[in-house]
């Protein structure tokens, strides 16, 4: 802990930590607030994961584009612009009654401007930090995002709950708006100025790591938004318990990748810690008793953020600093894919054979993660003892002879 302390003591970083979290706390709240407001119009679970899956879908389309534009108009025009663009898409989502297609359409826009603060804000640390803490200050910042689903689930539950789905999403609208605010007027944020880009775009699809950490965590993501779906599928609109269960389950996560934070992470890090997802997600397909639910998620959680933590290292370490933020909005993508597909997949299976069949998909997505980490294991990166920062951009240099 020491460590962290220290990390947290660098100049700024504390600071731009914060306000990134702030920035991203909506994201721990729009996908249960969609599913709830969607399911409470149409009264159909299969109609909310097809919208909420038009949300995931617009957002890994985007990511790529979006980083990448960062780096040829700058951080702050880009977050500004896709931070206004999102907020009404939200809002019209909240206050208009249509049909399922048109709700796909306005989600679909809502995740097509989703502002890029998690490229933005892993394009910044390298350059916040030293090389020996870039590793560290990774793990630190997947776990502290935990906090993000330990609060917003609770907090949108019982909004939605207590005042109704439509004043859910409005404060969804506020704390983006805020956050955004904070984020972009962050001295980092214009401090830090990302090169352009020399390639085409997706060429960073070649380096073997950036692909591997993006269909990881595809699996990783997938699995736990059918764990989502099947939470808030079990508990229904009877209370707090759906937001509890889903907190328990960032609890372990928040420990988990405090606990493995300081350890070098090698070629067989990333199939130990699915490991760890997937056995909490077989144990919670056994019974949908609240505590035998909570138990199983909280072993399943303690695998997530260090998963999480490998991916950010290895990508960071295999590409140029100009392409760090589009190899991100890849790795986003390849996230949010797996949130669409995992919570359409949840949503069909809780309308044909009820919250159970959510608990099996998210253990299947968790199984193929090791499966995936295992054959592949000779393409992850071993940064036992070896720089985790981008690599340097350089260029031919005129010389005079």
């Amino acid at each position: 802990m020491a460590g962290y302390r220290d990390l947290l003591r660098s100049p700024g970083v504390a600071r731009i930590m914060a306000a990134q979290l702030t920035a991203r706390f909506p994201n721990g709240m729009t996908s249960l607030a969609v599913l709830l407001h969607i399911e409470h119009v149409t009264g159909s679970y299969g109609a909310a994961g097809l919208v909420l899956a038009a949300t995931s879908v617009g957002q890994a389309v985007a990511g790529p584009i979006t980083s990448r534009w960062m780096g040829r108009w700058g951080m702050r025009k880009v977050l500004t612009l896709t931070t206004a663009v999102c907020a009404v898409m939200l809002t019209t989502l909240a206050f208009v009654q249509t049909v399922v297609p048109v709700y796909m359409l306005l989600a679909l826009v809502a995740g097509l401007s989703t502002p890029p603060v998690q490229p933005a804000v892993r394009t910044i640390y390298p350059k916040m930090v030293t090389s020996r803490q870039l590793t560290p200050l990774f793990s630190l910042d997947a776990s502290l995002q935990e906090i993000i689903w330990i609060i917003a689930p609770v907090l949108i539950t019982f909004i939605a709950t207590q005042a109704g789905t439509v004043p859910a999403l409005v404060c969804i609208v506020v704390i983006l708006l805020a956050g955004c605010a904070w984020f972009i007027l962050s001295p980092e944020v214009g401090r830090v100025r990302i090169p352009r880009s020399r390639r085409k775009l997706g060429k960073v699809l070649t380096r073997p790591a950036v692909v591997l950490a993006t269909a990881t965590g595809f699996l990783l993501i997938g699995a736990a938004a059918a764990v989502e779906a099947g939470v808030v599928a079990t508990f229904d609109h009877g209370g707090l318990e759906a937001g509890l269960v889903l907190a328990v389950f960032s609890v372990g996560s928040l420990a988990g990748g405090l606990g493995f934070g300081h350890i070098p992470i090698g070629r067989w890090a990333m199939a130990r810690r699915f490991a760890i997802v997937a056995a909490g997600l077989c144990l919670a397909m056994v019974s949908l008793d609240v505590w035998w639910m909570g138990g199983s998620l909280l072993i399943a959680g303690a695998g997530v953020a260090p998963a999480l933590a490998v991916m950010f290292a290895m990508t960071t370490a295999s590409v140029k600093f100009s392409d760090t933020a589009e190899a991100f909005g890849w790795v986003g993508t390849g996230q949010l894919i797996g949130s669409a597909a995992g919570s359409a997949t949840a949503g069909f299976l809780i309308d044909g054979v009820g919250p159970q069949g959510a608990f099996v998909a998210g253990a299947l997505f968790a199984v193929a993660g090791v499966l995936v980490s295992i054959v592949f294991v000779r393409g992850f990166p071993d940064l036992r003892g070896r720089d985790a920062s981008p690599i340097p951009d350089t260029e031919p240099v005129p010389v005079i002879t």
